[in-house]
Formats: structure tokens, C-alpha cells, sequence
């Protein structure tokens, strides 16, 4: 079989800027859209849309769907890693509450999860089954998936297998695109992350 490509999505900006939104379920901002259109251009190399099931990402996945003739599924194990008590705080709010909590996070996202966090490892491993569900030989053909930042790490994670307490050295932009090669013959390879398909567009 020849090599078939994902291109994994993240969502642009939502409503609300930069923040710990986890599951809360905020739509994509103004900008946001911009960013997004602005990431795949008139491009159409896909067969099919695959979406998580949160606005940020659901909205866009079905107005893409809309202008070229893509089906478009959604599938829930891709949504955003669940943040806890931290849902809905900036980064700031957070240090300000508990100095170096974000360092410490970042350092090691296993064991300074956030109370009420969902577990990292189950997080991981529902992204992981979506993943080999999705890209199955029988199901196989080029995709978009348009999801969030923390699912394209845990993509990555899975394909790379890159351990989950480095998970969040992985920067994933807004509207960033991240392609991956899957095929018989070889292990899933990842050939680009943080760009777009369409030149000077934003990431």
C-alpha cells in the first residue's frame, strides 16, 4: 500500500485568548477562524474530516467539510485533556497563585497534575486507540483531524514514543499542522510539525 497522510489540526484561537481551557467548551474567536482558513487555504488533499467534538474544533471541521464535500466524523476520544481546577485560568492567574505551579507542570505533567486532572496516562491512551483506530489498514486514506494541542503531543508521543512526562516540551501553535506517514512497510513517520499548507499562512 502506498503511504497515506494525516494532517493533525490544532484548533485557532478561542474566544477568551490563551488559557487552560481543557473541556471547557468555548468556540473559536474571530481570529481563530482566520488563523484556521488561513492554515489549509483552498487545499483539499484529504478524503474525509475527523473532528473532536468540542466547538473550537467541531465548527471549523464542518464548515471545511461544507466547502469541499468532506465527510466529516467526530469522535470524542479527541478531545482536549481535561485540566482540572485549572479549566478556564491563564497561565498567570495560576503562578500567582501557586509560584512555579506551571514550571513544575511543564517539568513533569505526570506527577504535577492539576487537582481533579484527568490522568495523563488515560488521557494518552484514549488518544493512542483513536490513533491506531484511524489509521487501521482497513480504514486507511488521507485525513485532516482537527483537534487540540494536547492531542497532537499525544499523537506524537505515540508515533515518537516519546515518553509522557516530556509531553509538553512539544510546542503546538494555533492552527499549527503537524503531517504524519503511515504505511505498510515502515513505522508512522512525522513529516512536518507547526506548519500550514498554504504559504504566509498563519500558524
Amino acid at each position: 500500500m502506498s503511504a497515506v497522510f494525516y494532517d493533525l489540526l490544532r484548533h485557532g484561537l478561542p474566544v477568551g485568548g490563551h488559557r487552560y481551557r481543557g473541556q471547557t467548551d468555548d468556540p473559536l474567536s474571530e481570529r481563530g477562524w482566520v488563523q484556521m482558513w488561513s492554515a489549509v487555504g483552498d487545499e483539499r488533499p484529504w478524503r474525509r474530516v475527523v473532528t473532536s467534538p468540542l466547538s473550537r474544533c467541531r465548527d471549523f471541521a464542518y464548515a471545511l467539510g461544507e466547502r469541499h464535500g468532506l465527510p466529516v466524523y467526530e469522535d470524542v476520544r479527541l478531545k482536549e485533556v481535561g485540566f482540572g481546577v485549572w479549566e478556564g485560568h491563564t497561565a498567570l492567574e495560576l503562578d500567582a497563585a501557586d509560584p512555579g505551579a506551571g514550571a513544575r507542570f511543564h517539568a513533569d505533567p505526570v506527577r504535577n497534575r492539576p487537582a481533579r486532572a484527568e490522568p495523563l496516562e488515560a488521557f494518552a491512551a484514549r488518544v493512542a486507540e483513536a490513533w491506531r483506530d484511524w489509521t487501521e489498514p482497513a480504514r486507511r486514506e488521507p485525513t485532516l483531524v482537527v483537534t487540540h494541542a494536547g492531542v497532537v503531543r499525544a499523537v506524537m508521543a505515540e508515533v515518537l514514543q516519546i515518553p509522557l512526562e516530556r509531553l509538553y516540551r512539544l510546542q503546538v501553535a494555533n492552527a499549527g499542522l503537524t503531517r504524519i506517514r503511515v504505511s505498510d512497510d515502515r513505522p508512522a513517520t512525522v513529516m512536518f510539525h507547526g506548519g500550514c499548507l498554504t504559504p504566509g499562512g498563519e500558524g
